[in-house]
């Protein structure tokens, strides 16, 4: 179980100011002075404002300025604490966190030998500069975006690309949310959606998840007053693997039917090499975006996803954009078109899906062998249950693999870890399920 630090009379030290936006300042100080950490439990309002000599209307306004900027969460009658992610992202602290040597499983990258080449594409690219004034889109990019999207049976809507996806999933959420609302989103999920969500002072409220997708029972209670989105993989899910089944999205669309004020929103991160058919459950709603990203297939440094939706929604996400950002470089939206819609691409990205199935089923056996079960229809990760994960993550690390663990996915689901298999070759999941079997007893695969 994770382990939590009390901020004995950390007050007296560190945390000081006689308003909310100076308490504040100095929490953030001390964050980036390492006197605070992720997990940290902050001091009570009423210890605080007696400690300071301030109003506890003033120290309670502190925190709230600390959730709105992503930096703390609130626990309830647990109290407040620390983000895990407060001083660094989460990317970069798992880079530091890989040991030299080690193999690493734990970054959720796709296999640099299965991406289009970029070379090529470099050379073919639009020399013209882009001027202010122009389209925001790439018109061959959104066109080609479009035809994409209906051939995967999602409703015809307008197209709009952003600098990646969780960038597209931002701009939703800031139209359609506001501060106290409540998002439902599956449990695991992605940790950086966890981050967004603290970030936009919105609150998560979790569905489990079985291998075809949300649990009906558990979705359902998840929509309760106050939710204004629903977020939804549907397929090649981080980090489980799961994948919405067409009898799923039946029972899941009679669900959402009555509730026709939440806006559904869907993520395709793997899409052409999640190695499963989509199933969407955007038909017939009057709210609703389906973003697409293309790290997982094109890579992670294109930074380009493109997203549609109903036209409400996207034309404010538009509108939005045009008075920040602008527009998403025309140079890169011209680079993803070449590669994305390139015939040879295309069948580099069938075969990449045909290989990461594999690698995924590699080691989903393995572990078998050893009476170890773990979950991954789709996408590049394996999600494995286990009865302990800071102690398994450690032990691993000792034998040479780097992995997740699951805390930072989780909101209420049980402890595990996830392995990205991208590139991990049937010999080696071999090696890495009899070193994951010496180190922890088996346990069920549940997601809930």
């Amino acid at each position: 179980m994770l382990q939590y630090k009390y901020i004995n009379n950390m007050s007296r030290n560190v945390i000081r100011g006689d308003t909310a936006a100076s308490i504040a300042a100095s929490i953030e100080r001390a964050l980036e002075a390492g006197a605070l950490e992720g997990n940290d439990r902050l001091p009570s309002i009423r210890g605080l404002s007696a400690t300071l000599k301030v109003s506890p209307v003033t120290v309670a306004a502190a925190y709230r300025l600390l959730r709105s900027r992503g930096l703390a969460a609130g626990r309830g009658r647990r109290g407040t604490r620390v983000r895990p992610t407060a001083r660094t992202t989460a990317p970069a602290a798992a880079a530091r966190s890989i040991r030299v040597g080690a193999v690493d499983l734990a970054t959720g990258n796709p296999d640099p030998a299965l991406l289009p080449p970029l070379s090529g594409a470099l050379r073919t690219l639009n020399p013209d500069h882009h001027l202010y004034g122009g389209p925001i889109e790439l018109p061959a990019l959104a066109a080609f975006a479009a035809a994409e999207f209906e051939a995967d049976g999602i409703p015809r809507g307008p197209v709009v690309v952003t600098s990646g996806g969780l960038d597209a999933i931002e701009r939703v959420l800031r139209e359609v949310t506001r501060t106290g609302d409540r998002v439902a989103v599956e449990d695991p999920t992605f940790p950086a959606l966890l981050d967004l969500l603290g970030s936009l002072g919105l609150s998560p409220a979790p569905f489990t998840l079985d291998d075809e997708g949300p649990r009906p029972d558990s979705f359902e209670r998840a929509l309760g007053p106050g939710v204004r989105v629903a977020i939804v993989t549907s397929r090649a899910h981080n980090p489980t693997g799961a994948v919405i089944s067409s009898p799923r999205a039946t029972e899941l669309a009679r669900l959402l039917k009555h509730r026709p004020d939440v806006v559904l929103l869907e993520i395709d991160d793997a899409a052409a090499v999640s190695g499963a058919p989509l199933v969407t459950l955007t038909t017939g709603r009057s709210q609703w975006a389906v973003v697409r990203s293309t790290s997982k297939f094109l890579g992670p440094d294109l930074r380009v996803a493109v997203m549609t939706g109903d036209a409400l929604t996207i034309s404010r996400v538009q509108r939005r954009q045009a008075t920040s950002v602008r527009w998403v470089s025309h140079l890169l939206q011209d680079l993803a078109l070449r590669l994305w819609s390139d015939p040879a691409n295309g069948r580099l990205l069938a075969r990449a899906a045909d290989l990461y199935a594999e690698r995924r089923s590699a080691l989903i056996d393995a572990l078998a062998v050893h009476g170890i079960a773990a979950c991954g229809r789709s996408g590049l990760n394996v999600w494995i249950p286990l009865r302990e994960e800071t102690a398994t993550v450690q032990a691993l690390a000792d034998r040479g693999w780097a992995v997740a663990a699951g805390e930072r996915f989780r909101l209420q689901s049980p402890p595990a870890i996830r392995v990205t298999t991208a590139a991990l070759s049937p010999v080696d999941a071999k090696r890495f399920a009899a070193d994951l079997a010496a180190t922890v007893r088996p346990s069920a695969a549940v997601l809930a």
